[in-house]
């Protein structure tokens, strides 16, 4: 059998549906959906180096059987009410033919009653996210499960369908629609898209059920929540590099689908792996309730700012007493903090929008439903599970910051925060997005910050740094080793990961130190409940083992994100792209116009630093720039360089034009694969392709 990485350095660069760092995802995403199952299939490890687990994470997750409420089955009996049809065979192609989706690799799941590699309750949750098919909700509500990390909400109005949150790709919304339109959608056309969210799994697919000119010219509204469009770009865009590469990591994407490897993601199976677009919305749900009637169906909106996403709205539809709440409430804990990387979440808040819910629509509401997972019906049910999960984020607020008001620090406050019994006995409590050990530090983290109040760690050294000394105390290389070996052998991993993890960091090339961390972190994974956390170790095992893949990726956006990314906000990602080393000594002031939108900009660059302010002009610049914003972006999604742009007239520019050459020597490509574990990076590995220096890198459309 070929090794993983071996697989993947056969692949040819991602095309061009993705940013840098989206190319990079989507090739590992490939790697994952386009092998075939079988290759991992069985008892054996998926990697050479591979372990089974230990005797003690077989007893630690014996244990976890014996604490968990097994004996309730209610959410399979949700999970399986109302299947119309299953999807035919498990596999979507995208568009340039690799696979898009694969359900078939989970089936390994059903395959027997337990494994001693995976944690029973998150092999519970995978299990549940293994539906797949067209699913009646009530008469007139219908869901696509199991076509994508999430689900494609359709609901019949006046004269068509209404969809709600079009998946990650277009290739799988449209073969949700398609399977829709064969059993229950008797030719109606779609009437309308809402989309509940600014994470991508929320509109991603939308051109692959929806005619952009069909939107233009009024006949379908898009309808999202205030400020849908900023945020969606932005969430992507200032950290989306470092973003993306943390998504190997949380999603677990050069693992493969296997006992050892991937089981899921929690709230769904797995990311697809197709084409992501984006058409802009035409309604703005603007207040913070409002009702409206969408294709003849009347629907109460309830805009729910910075709780799951930063834009995001809950929807009542009164005449079938159906509740829709978006992502505010799944079948699992959500992340406060999420591994891949945002401003942390405010929980507060949200609890509080739970609430209002609950009192608002709560009352009456006889079906409640959302953009992962499956429904629950009847009042009592609803109230339950609204009432559990708005309790949920505020214990989790408020206790954190009890304890952290009596001293409990962030490097503590997941050793001694618990959630109550009563909410560790109910299912759709557990942590399967997020874990109650990172959302308790990141509860600290938005409060209070990093620093632990110790002066000892306010200027802390680089792990490179301080390193060597802790492995020259330990006595050397082969002592930390013979140490850690016991250690591991004894099951005692965090206190092996604390002191093999000093010498890999001091000694990046000593295989052998990285070859046992690789098998301390891949025990600790096993043992986890979370998908994030588990992946996330065994990520860091992976490439500790094999290195980082090598293969060059493309640099390439999604054309429709950004279009919608504000001038301003791509001005202020070249500050970001800008190495301020190179552009020392540099000093000068452009005027940017954009005479089909009326913009006017002025940009600076003075001590090594790029700024740019809106609606301002400098009375002396030293370059004035005009272009038409819609031209302006060719060049942001790689089309034609700016350059060409100015010498075919389409551009003017007024001054010294010089000076854009002189700012593009300053902008940097980042690497989509920078080392993240040391020694891990393949040397002589081939780099991305450059992008042009005023190239929109607007970010993978991450989902959430």
């Amino acid at each position: 059998m070929s090794t993983r990485r071996a697989f993947i350095k056969t692949l040819p660069a991602v095309g061009a549906a993705f940013s840098a760092a989206g190319c990079l995802l989507a090739e590992a995403r490939a790697a994952g959906d386009g092998e075939s199952p079988a290759a991992f299939a069985g008892p054996e490890h998926f990697h050479p180096k591979g372990k089974p687990p230990s005797s003690f994470t077989r007893a630690v997750l014996r244990q976890a059987r014996t604490r968990l409420p097994f004996a309730d089955d209610t959410d399979f009996e949700e999970q399986r009410r109302g299947l119309i049809a299953p999807m035919a065979d498990g596999i979507i192609r995208a568009d340039d033919g690799h696979v898009a989706w694969d359900m078939q690799q989970f089936q390994f799941l059903e395959q027997q009653d337990e494994f001693d590699s995976i944690h029973p309750s998150l092999l519970r949750i995978s299990r549940l996210n293994n539906n797949h098919g067209l699913y009646e909700v009530v008469p007139g509500i219908y869901q696509v499960r199991g076509f994508d990390l999430s689900d494609l909400t359709i609901v019949r109005g006046r004269t068509g369908w209404i969809v709600f949150d079009p998946l990650v790709s277009q290739e799988t919304a449209r073969a949700a629609w398609a399977l829709f339109q064969t059993h229950v959608g008797e030719g109606r056309p779609i009437s309308a898209v809402i989309y509940s969210h600014t994470h991508g799994d929320h509109w991603g697919g939308v051109r692959g059920i929806l005619k952009e000119e069909d939107v233009r010219s009024g006949a379908v509204p898009v309808i999202a929540p205030a400020d849908f469009l900023v945020h969606t770009v932005a969430e992507n865009v200032y950290a989306g590099n470092a973003m993306n590469r943390r998504l190997f990591y949380q999603y677990g994407l050069l693992l493969p689908a296997a006992p050892h490897g991937y089981v899921g993601q929690g709230l769904g199976q797995r990311v697809s792996a197709g084409t992501t677009g984006l058409i802009a919305p035409t309604r703005y749900v603007e207040k913070p309730i409002e009702t409206f009637e969408v294709d003849g169906i009347p629907m109460v909106f309830q805009n729910t700012p910075n709780t799951e996403a930063p834009r995001e709205m809950n929807t009542y539809i009164p005449d079938r007493k159906a509740l829709w709440m978006a992502e505010n409430v799944i079948a699992s804990l959500h992340n406060i903090y999420t591994l891949r990387g945002a401003p942390v979440r405010d929980p507060l808040n949200w609890s509080k929008y739970i609430n209002a819910a609950l009192y608002r629509f709560g009352w009456e509401a006889e079906v409640m439903f959302a953009s992962h997972h499956w429904p629950r019906w009847g009042n009592a049910r609803i109230q339950a599970v609204l009432r559990a999960q708005r309790d949920l984020y505020a214990h989790m607020n408020n206790q954190v910051l009890h304890l952290a008001n009596q001293g409990v620090t962030i490097n503590e406050i997941h050793k001694v925060y618990a959630l109550p019994q009563s909410l560790q006995q109910t299912w759709h409590c557990r942590g399967y997005h997020g874990s109650p050990e990172h959302n308790s530090r990141g509860v600290i983290q938005r409060y209070l910050g990093f620093w632990d109040c110790n002066p000892a760690t306010l200027i802390p050294l680089a792990p490179s740094e301080s390193a060597p000394l802790y492995v020259d105390m330990m006595g050397g290389a082969e002592t930390i080793l013979a140490r850690g070996k016991r250690l591991h052998d004894a099951g005692q991993y965090l206190l092996a990961q604390e002191i093999v993890n000093k010498l890999v960091q001091a000694e990046p090339q000593n295989q052998a130190a990285k070859d046992l961390l690789a098998d301390i972190f891949e025990q600790i994974g096993y043992q986890q409940e979370n998908p994030s956390l588990r992946n996330c170790f065994l990520a860091g095992a992976y490439e500790l083992r094999s290195g980082i893949p090598e293969g060059a990726t493309a640099s390439s956006s999604s054309p429709d994100v950004v279009r919608a990314m504000p001038t301003e906000l791509f001005l202020n990602f070249l500050g970001i792209r800008m190495d301020s080393r190179k552009a020392e000594g540099m000093r000068f002031t452009i005027n940017l116009i954009t005479p089909d939108n009326g913009e006017r900009f002025i940009v600076e660059l003075e001590n090594a630093t790029l700024t740019n302010i809106p609606g301002f002009q400098a009375e002396k610049p030293d370059l004035t720039l005009t272009i038409n914003r819609s031209d302006l972006e060719q060049t942001m999604i790689g089309a034609k360089t700016l350059e060409a742009q100015i010498a075919d007239g389409t551009a003017q520019v007024e001054g010294d034009a010089g000076l854009l050459s002189r700012l593009a020597a300053t902008m940097v490509t980042f690497d989509p694969r920078f080392e993240i574990l040391p020694g891990t990076k393949v040397r002589g590995a081939a780099n991305r392709v450059q992008s042009d220096p005023y190239r929109a890198d607007s970010g993978e459309a991450v989902a959430e």
